[in-house]
């Protein structure tokens, strides 16, 4: 029998690496001072979606929103939908957060725990109306596609958590991962692309063209929207 006394504890591959970048003051107090308004701590037992918003509307939610200009933009623009977004970077959290208290925003709240987690243990079958995953990190090099959170069994759990008919908007600026995407998302019995299979959209009106895609666009990258319905 194999001794496991001292065996290392194992190690979740994660999908993102969580950068170490300076906050501001402003942010930092945001943070402090607003967590409680908008932030959801994470913990293993469901959230009450209805009773965290204080009403019953749709659920839109957006993982890696990093400096929030997206999520900013679709809450402002979109008050009749309760908007979620999770974000690990802090100093994009706090910015988001200024934003919000600024704009007097009610149908948001945010989470700066693991997304995958977040998805497992506090969202329920079936709760959300749309799932939005903006540009995340491709890890380009082979030795790293095992980091890239679209994977088989992620997809599942997203189609698990959103309502029949329920939307998964996806966009990259990398054509590798774009063609990555497609390969996992074709395959899945949960999803139908709404153009078809292997299939991008054009950007729709409610994604804004963020800073981060416009440099991306600067550099010559190209850009793909993928829209999948869950059934």
């Amino acid at each position: 029998m194999t001794d496991t006394t001292h065996a290392p504890p194992r190690r979740e591959i994660k999908s993102y690496v969580k950068r170490i970048g300076r906050m501001t003051e402003g942010q930092k107090r945001a943070i402090d001072d607003l967590w409680s308004r908008y932030g959801i701590d994470y913990h293993t037992s469901p959230c009450d979606l209805a009773t965290l918003f204080g009403n019953a509307h749709p659920v839109v939610l957006e993982i890696g929103f990093g400096n929030g200009e997206a999520l900013f933009a679709a809450a402002t623009s979109d008050p009749a939908r309760n908007y979620l977004g999770i974000e690990v970077h802090e100093p994009g959290v706090g910015r988001l957060l200024k934003q919000a208290v600024d704009a007097g925003l009610s149908n948001l709240r945010v989470s700066k725990h693991d997304a995958v987690d977040v998805l497992r243990d506090q969202i329920t079958r079936g709760a959300l109306a749309e799932l939005r995953l903006y540009f995340p990190d491709p890890w380009h090099k082979k030795r790293h596609h095992k980091r890239r959170i679209v994977q088989p069994e992620f997809v599942e759990l997203v189609a698990s958590r959103l309502a029949s008919g329920g939307l998964f908007h996806l966009a990259t600026d990398w054509e590798a991962y774009a063609e990555h995407m497609f390969d996992v998302l074709d395959a899945s019995a949960s999803f139908d692309n709404e153009l078809g299979p292997r299939k991008s959209a054009p950007r729709p009106d409610w994604r804004i063209e963020t800073h981060f895609q416009k440099r991306g666009e600067r550099l010559g990258h190209g850009v793909w929207d993928l829209l999948y319905r869950n059934h």
